[in-house]
């Protein structure tokens, strides 16, 4: 990018661009361990014409650009790893319509999710995605990477609750992706598409989503279990009784004292000799009938040696108990040096990953710390750098990744359940998919983007 083009971006939109040195080094990074890749410039755009003037002026001097969310990100989708235009969403953040007759609502990208919730909410509506990062993660991040959270298990990921997009293509062409409806067989599912392509086909300005009616009930339970492979293999035996939970989160120990401590204003006693915890949450609209659900899920866990089980008697005690399962990640950030694998197999593999992820540690001299939402399979793997020296976490640490991996495809699941893969995943897409498979992406990607300048350097 040439000192001309900065000129031209600066004079041309000179309210939404910024160079100063503050900018260049927030936009040049986002949550995946401590990269940075500062861009030439930011620009932070309003509307979609906006947006749609930048893409052609960049496209046709062939200057790349990466479209910017809130930077939650965890695999470096958010990165300009080739310098050139950071494009943020941040002032795209307005809520256009909630439609309660219809249950959509259509929306801007730079909306944070909690706030997007809270406000159906008000209207007795529910948008169930629900990432760790919610309260400070946009939308249109979550379209970007196809976020879950802890509510999948029951009400599935941000692409099963996707309409209609509008996209504004690398060339600055405006499109709608289907129609504001529930069915729609009508061509190629461009939609799907985009869900989770990671902003490398278009940049997405707005949102449909479709909600249902929010549920009134609620009811949690906290099981601390003596092995932590007990407690990983009674997720399938939950789901055989025919419930599915609205939440069910596996916490390994360490995860949660390092959290306790991080954040001691989050009071709770912990038996240190418990190896690991379930977080389990039911949801609807009857008292006995989750009720009734809860004494079932009690009859499986009291299978398996088990602490004093948790059932959480008030809003405030739940919120603490959600509140430990978010914060584990900033905890095991600040902690130490790490690597954070997202890893997805069957729910029923979950043991044999979980062993195969402890014993990859023991060859490759590194600890693990383990948590995520195994009511659909995804675990989180914290590779904690500890006494490794430079050497071997640059060098060696990344075939233990690879193993890991290996381990998750042999299992019948892949190598991203819902970080997306971004800068730092992608020399493993070989792991998950065979030479014709990454071909025909390649090729998608030159049909959307044939000067390859939009959020260059990820997924391929």
């Amino acid at each position: 990018m040439t000192a001309e083009h900065i000129h031209y971006l600066k004079s041309t939109f000179s309210e939404i661009a910024f160079t100063d040195e503050e900018s260049i080094q927030k936009y040049g990074s986002d949550e995946t361990e401590d990269l940075v890749f500062p861009p030439h410039i930011v620009l932070k755009p309003s509307t979609t014409e906006e947006v749609a003037a930048i893409l052609k002026y960049c496209n046709e001097n062939d200057i790349y650009v990466t479209p910017s969310g809130a930077r939650t990100g965890l695999s470096g989708g958010a990165l300009p790893v080739y310098g050139g235009v950071a494009l943020s969403t941040e002032r795209m953040n307005k809520i256009l319509e909630i439609d309660e007759n219809n249950y959509h609502i259509i929306t801007e990208p730079g909306v944070i999710t909690q706030v997007l919730q809270e406000a159906v909410r008000m209207k007795g509506l529910f948008y169930p995605p629900d990432p760790a990062s919610k309260g400070s993660c946009f939308i249109g991040g979550n379209i970007a990477e196809n976020s879950g959270g802890p509510k999948a298990v029951k009400y599935g990921v941000t692409k099963d609750w996707v309409l209609n997009l509008e996209v504004v293509l690398p060339n600055g062409e405006i499109i709608w992706t289907g129609a504001n409806v529930i069915k729609n067989a009508t061509g190629y599912n461009l939609t799907q598409l985009i869900v989770g392509s990671e902003g490398t086909l278009g940049v997405v300005t707005k949102i449909v989503l479709k909600l249902i009616t929010h549920p009134t009930k609620d009811m949690l339970m906290f099981i601390p279990f003596e092995k932590m492979n007990d407690a990983i293999s009674a997720v399938p035996e939950i789901m055989r009784k025919g419930i599915t939970p609205s939440g069910l989160e596996f916490m390994e120990k360490d995860a949660v004292l390092w959290t306790l401590n991080k954040f001691p204003e989050i009071q709770m006693p912990i038996d240190e000799s418990h190896e690991a915890y379930l977080l389990v949450e039911v949801d609807g609209f009857d008292d006995e009938l989750l009720m009734k659900e809860m004494e079932e899920i009690l009859q499986v866990v009291e299978q398996f040696p088990t602490g004093e089980i948790l059932f959480a008697d008030s809003q405030a005690q739940k919120d603490k108990l959600w509140e430990i399962r978010r914060k584990i990640s900033e905890a095991v950030k600040r902690n130490s040096v790490y690597k954070e694998e997202d890893t997805v197999v069957p729910r029923y593999e979950l043991p044999k990953l979980l062993a195969g992820v402890k014993r990859i540690g023991n060859e490759y001299g590194f600890k693990s710390v383990c948590y995520g939402h195994v009511g659909d399979g995804n675990l989180h793997v914290n590779i904690i750098k500890g006494e490794l020296s430079e050497e071997e976490w640059n060098n060696e640490l990344p075939k233990a990744i690879r193993e890991i991996f290996q381990l998750c495809v042999s299992l019948g699941g892949t190598i991203s359940g819902e970080h997306g893969i971004g800068w730092v995943q992608k020399e493993y897409m070989d792991i998950a998919f065979g030479q014709t498979s990454l071909n025909l992406m390649k090729e998608i990607k030159k049909v959307f983007d044939p000067k390859g300048i939009l959020n260059p350097g990820k997924i391929l």
